[in-house]
């Protein structure tokens, strides 16, 4: 028995002993020189950013970046039906130099891409848009800013060179909207971009479990300052629907083209069709360009994939006018198979705040040409030495 107590405490002792050894604290302390997460050079894809912004980033923050409405199916179509368009290699032909600059609405562009708009990018970085420019300018891609952004615009587009756009909501507040044209007009900006997908607010899960989770502040929620900011009026922010959904722009048809062309001589765009009707409507009330949208899945659920309905609407524009397309990109064989189909160009929306979230300005660059890159060498494999040469002869859609 004694033996017994005597080895009992002598163990207590140790352990006393070992609770309070600086090497037990170093198993808990930094590590000097340590990193947990990859770093820019190691990074081998574009879907490899997405953890490393996710590791540096608060989870509400995270989530509006990442989630989409509802149950989020439509974020996974978006996705999945790059699957059910099949690429064809063609050998022997000559591909020793491959152009891939295209003119856009009067504007030459190196590569058929641009940076989508979006809001929230001092969530993923303190620098915010401006820096997003700074990273899109140094991969020679033209930047859309959001009509939510974090920065005015003049700031944002003297943060860089390059050209720059300008997206647009109306929230109800024709003169907020008037103002932002006139801004956009002032700074440069080579086209507005009206985003006419977004009647109402939508039911985004992610963000409605981490509102009862996290405790309001201005880094959670949008404050007053921020609303009146993007031009939301007093009545819309009073105006609260089930689940407290709201209306954005439920008043507005196409015939504001004609007022919104009354305030500018710089290109128009409608942003967020999916039907060919649609697109002959923007032909009719002559916008200068459509953007085939979903919104990124953050609007509508159960709505198809954009690359699903690309084919019907570039077959209903027929060439009048330039088709733009968003929603799901991650890969420059995703924008080679929408150039096939007949996009003239492809706006990338997450994959830009990922490299921003992750690295900053360099990240957004690395982001961008990885995907150029990517451009290349489908257009290689399938001997296309211009934008031009790529067709639908070069892929095959088996869409459900």
């Amino acid at each position: 028995m004694s033996f017994n107590s005597d080895r009992r405490k002598a163990l207590k002792k140790f352990a006393l002993f070992w609770a309070s050894s600086p090497l037990l604290q170093g198993q808990f302390g930094p590590r000097e020189g340590h990193q947990r997460v990859p770093s820019l050079d190691e990074i081998a894809n574009v879907l490899e950013f997405e953890p490393v912004a996710r590791a540096k980033m608060k989870q509400i923050d995270y989530d509006y970046v990442a989630g989409a409405v509802e149950g989020e199916y439509s974020l996974k179509r978006n996705r999945r039906a790059f699957d059910w368009v099949s690429i064809t290699p063609r050998g022997m032909t000559h591909v020793e130099s491959i152009d891939t600059s295209v003119v856009l609405l009067g504007q030459r562009m190196e590569y058929p891409l641009l940076v989508d708009p979006s809001s929230g990018h001092e969530r993923l970085h303190p620098g915010g848009e401006p820096e997003t420019r700074r990273g899109a300018s140094a991969a020679e891609t033209p930047m859309v800013v959001s009509n939510q952004a974090g920065f005015p615009i003049d700031q944002i587009a003297k943060a860089a060179k390059g050209p720059i756009w300008q997206q647009l909501y109306i929230h109800r507040n024709r003169e907020a909207a008037r103002e932002r044209v006139v801004r956009a007009t002032d700074a440069g900006c080579g086209a507005i971009c009206l985003t006419v997908d977004a009647q109402y607010s939508s039911l985004r899960e992610r963000l409605r479990h981490d509102r009862h989770l996290t405790m309001r502040s201005k880094n959670t929620l949008p404050n007053r300052r921020s609303r009146r900011r993007r031009g939301a009026s007093t009545t819309n922010r009073r105006q609260k629907t089930v689940y407290g959904t709201r209306p954005e722009s439920p008043d507005e048809t196409w015939e504001f083209f004609e007022t919104l062309r009354s305030w500018t001589d710089l290109p128009l765009l409608a942003k967020g069709l999916l039907t060919a009707e649609d697109a002959e409507l923007a032909v009719k009330y002559g916008v200068e360009a459509i953007v085939v949208s979903n919104h990124g899945a953050r609007y509508l659920e159960y709505t198809p994939s954009t690359i699903e309905v690309l084919p019907e609407i570039v077959d209903a524009v027929g060439g009048r006018i330039p088709v733009l397309i968003d929603s799901g990109f991650r890969r420059g064989d995703d924008v080679f198979k929408a150039l096939a189909i007949g996009a003239d160009a492809v706006l990338v929306g997450r994959p830009p705040l990922w490299g921003l979230g992750a690295f900053g300005a360099a990240g957004v660059e690395r982001v961008l040409r990885m995907l150029q890159a990517e451009l290349v060498l489908a257009m290689a494999h399938t001997g296309c030495a211009r934008i031009s040469d790529i067709n639908r002869s070069l892929i095959k859609m088996s869409f459900p």
